[in-house]
């Protein structure tokens, strides 16, 4: 039974054994007209009282068993999405932690910016979660080669923020983490992906993310190049501000940049535990 029916029931039931057993009793206390109105208000206010206490309690419940219901849909699109990272990380042979690591800077990052909110960090992280989902729609021939892509695979390995923005838009729960998905790949100097967007025309998300993105991608090994040593991945990305990155952002990420660093090593440290 629905909630809302089930509320009614039990209220209708109340009332009707209280006005039947009430009137029963009062019946048999009082006899006198003016006691037996004065007993009626009383009744009357009681079980205004009474029921509003039980409407109370009936409708918390109700309403806590739609919250519990709507995490746990919530806990299951995010399991979702794990599954679907699992697998696009199977496929791509990214280094180990890759997604996670990103998605914990990101939000580190992003909490150093001012932004607090807790559903604004967690979209924050949903979206740089599925950054790379477009991926899904790439070749594996393209995908996990080793080496550089030649022009024509490069034109193919850029439309993966296109995939990704048709993948999103069709789910509603995900439409709102496209930033990341489609917009990680444009520069700050307009001469980005996939729409070419410049300066603070780039989701705010997209440019939190970016510079993240590079550093990890710098930092580890890949099939096509060595990890890049600290001091060396740390002096192209400021050679980027401005150009690729958008400087004041970067310049936040420079000034915390041990506890931005330190978020992504709790992933690995709590991945091998």
């Amino acid at each position: 039974m629905r909630p809302q029916y089930k509320i009614v029931l039990i209220y209708v039931l109340v009332g009707v054994g209280w006005i039947f057993f009430s009137d029963k009793v009062v019946a048999q206390l009082f006899t006198d007209a003016r006691d037996l109105t004065m007993v009626q208000d009383i009744k009357g206010w009681l079980f205004i009282l009474v029921t509003a206490l039980l409407l109370f309690f009936l409708v918390r419940r109700a309403v806590q068993a739609a919250a519990d219901d709507q995490q746990r849909l919530i806990d299951s699109y995010d399991q979702t999405i794990r599954g679907w990272v699992q697998v696009l990380d199977l496929r791509h042979k990214e280094t180990k932690d890759h997604t996670y690591r990103v998605a914990a800077m990101t939000v580190a990052l992003a909490s150093k910016l001012g932004m607090t909110d807790a559903a604004s960090l967690k979209r924050i992280e949903r979206s740089a979660i599925l950054h790379d989902i477009g991926k899904i729609g790439i070749p594996d021939a393209v995908l996990i080669k080793p080496g550089q892509l030649d022009d024509d695979e490069m034109r193919l390995m850029r439309t993966h923020p296109q995939i990704a923005r048709d993948l999103l838009a069709n789910i509603d729960f995900l439409s709102h983490c496209m930033d990341i998905p489609y917009g990680h790949h444009e520069r700050w100097d307009g001469h980005g992906y996939p729409l070419g967007l410049q300066g603070e025309q780039i989701p705010f998300a997209a440019r939190i993310f970016s510079i993240v993105d590079v550093w990890d991608a710098l930092m580890h090994p890949r099939v096509y190049k060595q990890a890049w040593p600290e001091d060396k991945v740390l002096a192209y990305l400021r050679a980027e501000s401005g150009v690729r990155f958008d400087p004041s952002v970067l310049e936040v990420f420079f000034a915390h940049y041990a506890e931005i660093k330190a978020a992504a090593a709790q992933v690995s440290l709590a991945s091998v535990q």
